[in-house]
């Protein structure tokens, strides 16, 4: 073999060219940065992690606030009259500064995607009882997370058109008792005359 240097014939760099090629892969310069072309929605979470409520009683307040815009949920946060409604609150307006300040985007156009509350850590307290014993307490915990996401369209409720049903009139039952007192004070005039 003339020429050959002892090398494979198909490590040359024009035949390494090629096979990389024929397998579609070309690496830009620079770092690699992963794209992923079919979920491109920009989602925001923030975590308020052991707060000191039960994930039962939190669960009530976030269960009401999912699929609505993050706009709309902190006005029905603010007139819900719950210890619940002031933490999902707190960690409501930190999901929106992180998407404001992080993210770049638009509080207007935030929705909130999932509001989840887990259980935390149980304190593990004692309460004296009768005869030296001692009952438990258990102070819950629980973790509130709400992640929020500009992707999905924002759907405002239309205010239902009030049609008026017609009523029933009072006036229909009215005449009964009237008709009754007329024959009451008719009745004494006939005794008058006689």
């Amino acid at each position: 073999m003339p020429g050959s240097s002892g090398r494979n014939k198909n490590s040359s760099p024009q035949n390494l060219k090629s096979t990389f090629d024929r397998i579609s892969v070309s690496a830009p310069p620079g770092p690699l940065v992963v794209i992923n072309k079919y979920n491109n929605d920009m989602q925001v979470k923030s975590i308020y992690r052991f707060a000191r409520i039960s994930a039962f009683k939190a669960r009530e307040v976030t269960r009401e606030i999912q699929g609505l815009p993050a706009t709309d949920a902190l006005d029905l946060l603010r007139f819900t009259p719950k210890k619940a409604a002031l933490l999902v609150t707190k960690t409501l307006k930190s999901a929106i500064a992180n998407a404001e300040n992080n993210n770049n985007l638009n509080a207007s156009t935030l929705v909130v995607k999932e509001a989840v509350v887990g259980e935390g850590a149980t304190f593990k307290r004692s309460q004296p009882k009768a005869r030296g014993s001692a009952g438990p307490i258990r102070k819950r915990t629980s973790h509130i997370r709400i992640i929020l996401t500009d992707e999905i369209e924002i759907k405002r409720r239309e205010p239902a058109a009030k049609t008026k049903k017609p009523r029933a009139r009072k006036a229909a039952a009215k005449p009964a008792p009237v008709a009754a007192a007329e024959t009451e004070t008719s009745a004494p005039a006939a005794d008058s005359k006689d």
